[in-house]
């Protein structure tokens, strides 16, 4: 089975102004493509591996031969990674309007789970164990960042201390 382009739940103009049109048209169409492109060429006629899922092929790796594992890994994992990317976005999917915190939280069955607080609730007030925390109130990048959240989100992850969130878990 050859592997191929996703639809999109949405339109490519349905995410403006945040991510615009010809942006989601050009990675869907071009960069995801490409990656699926290169995965059906490089498992071409092996008919255990062209029978497999994308997810079940780069879960067993070690399945595939040496000579186009890497290919496979790039190419399967990006097409992996962009069919459940787009499934995450959608128009109006919203946020939390206003101010509070981002966690990823480890509930009180031992699961994982991003959660958002308002105000100054913590996770410990629901019994969970806080493991990655963000303050996405205005005063943690305003001066800075004024009324840019995305853009302080993103810089975020660079000062993001992993040791930390390790001993957490």
């Amino acid at each position: 089975m050859a592997y191929e382009l996703p639809k999109l739940p949405y339109a490519y103009d349905a995410l403006e102004p945040h991510i615009d049109a010809r942006t989601m048209e050009i990675h869907h169409t071009k960069h995801h493509q490409a990656y699926i492109d290169n995965v059906n060429k490089a498992i071409k006629g092996k008919a255990d591996l062209e029978k497999k899922s994308v997810e079940d092929l780069i879960s067993d790796l070690k399945s595939v031969p040496e000579d186009i594992r890497t290919v496979v890994r790039n190419n399967g994992g990006g097409h992996a990674n962009h069919s459940f990317f787009w499934k995450m976005m959608g128009p109006n999917a919203g946020g939390r309007f206003g101010s509070g915190w981002a966690w990823l939280i480890k509930n009180k069955s031992g699961k994982l789970e991003i959660i958002s607080t308002p105000n100054q609730d913590s996770p410990l007030m629901d019994g969970n164990t806080p493991i990655l925390g963000v303050d996405v109130w205005e005063h943690a990048y305003y001066l800075k960042y004024q009324n840019r959240r995305p853009d302080y989100l993103k810089a975020w992850w660079n000062v993001v201390n992993w040791d930390a969130v390790a001993k957490n878990y």
